[in-house]
């Protein structure tokens, strides 16, 4: 039956649609899916059921009118339409077609949609390979959907600029953060990762106007990774975040957000599952960083190349 009662979360579903930063998020098909899973954790009530249909069977959705899709989620044709704004359409034809499209591209590309299969204790490894790079290379076209390539050139020119950059994560995050790390120390950026929280908060308070801080968090939450940026941020730092949730506490408190996807299978939860898509986009930010200190860094990574040379071993001498 559908539920005809006001959603309790419509009001703020509604200021947020009006308001919602829509940088990176057209009325492009591309991303429609990830769109919707990014923004469903932050949805509550009536608009949740919603999405959560959606994403459930998105070819589904596709075909639905706005009456069966408010039926089939128990919802109303009202609910569905401040669903639609909040995920920055401007109605539900629009969403629609966005889905059609992506799920008639998945198709064409052998991939499947509903990637969510749990991987049986008896599934051969030819299947879990499969469902790896499905799920992972699903995960890439989403995070390239979601991101906003001008934030990434901010980002790469705070970086290029700064004295100092402090990097911040927990736990699998903080793995993250030392790649990035150690990419830009390559290139003779002064960089630091930090994971641990005291010394973490202890070198973000030492930062200055023209330094970096990037915190990492994949759901936005973690406390050490907000409190460490929220530190530097007080401090004069330029902040980054780099997390798969636009609105949370993270991403509130930083100058720059870095948004990346993530698709879940057995085995490997979000947080996991987002890691190579961080990296990615991390790498991207390198690049970037490179390009716009080139001479600087093709002269640091000879140099660090160089000193690391004698430690390879001969070529052609066997053990």
């Amino acid at each position: 039956m559908v539920d005809h009662e006001a959603d309790s979360s419509a009001g703020t579903a509604v200021a947020d649609a009006d308001g919602v930063d829509r940088r990176g998020v057209g009325v492009a098909s591309d991303g429609v899916l990830a769109r919707v899973r990014a923004g469903a954790d932050e949805l509550t009530g009536a608009l949740r059921r919603v999405a959560e249909h959606v994403l459930s069977d998105p070819e589904a959705a596709a075909r639905a009118t706005i009456v069966e899709l408010a039926e089939r989620s128990g919802t109303s044709p009202a609910t569905v339409t401040r669903f639609c704004r909040a995920m920055g359409f401007e109605g539900y034809a629009d969403l629609r077609l966005g889905i059609a499209a992506e799920t008639g591209r998945a198709r064409s590309a052998g991939w499947s949609v509903d990637i969510g299969r749990e991987i049986q204790p008896s599934d051969p490894l030819e299947r879990v390979l499969e469902q790896i790079i499905v799920a992972d290379t699903r995960a890439m076209h989403d995070t390239a959907a979601l991101l906003d390539l001008g934030e990434v050139e901010r980002a790469a020119v705070a970086i290029a600029g700064a004295s100092r950059v402090n990097i911040f994560g927990a736990s699998g995050s903080a793995l993250v953060g030392e790649e990035m790390q150690f990419s830009l120390h390559r290139i003779g950026v002064a960089a630091w990762a930090w994971n641990d929280v005291h010394s973490g908060l202890a070198a973000a308070a030492l930062l200055r106007p023209g330094d970096v801080a990037l915190g990492i968090s994949h759901s936005g939450q973690t406390r050490e990774a907000i409190e460490m940026l929220a530190e530097g941020g007080s401090r004069g730092a330029t902040t980054i975040a780099l997390t798969g949730f636009r609105r949370s506490p993270l991403a509130e408190l930083a100058d720059i957000v870095l948004l990346t996807a993530s698709q879940a299978t057995t085995f490997r939860p979000d947080a996991l599952s987002a890691r190579h898509p961080q990296l990615v986009v991390l790498d991207l930010l390198y690049i970037a960083v490179a390009q716009r200190t080139h001479d600087r860094a093709h002269a640091a990574f000879r140099r660090t190349a160089q000193a690391v040379d004698g430690h390879k071993a001969a070529r052609g001498v066997t053990a």
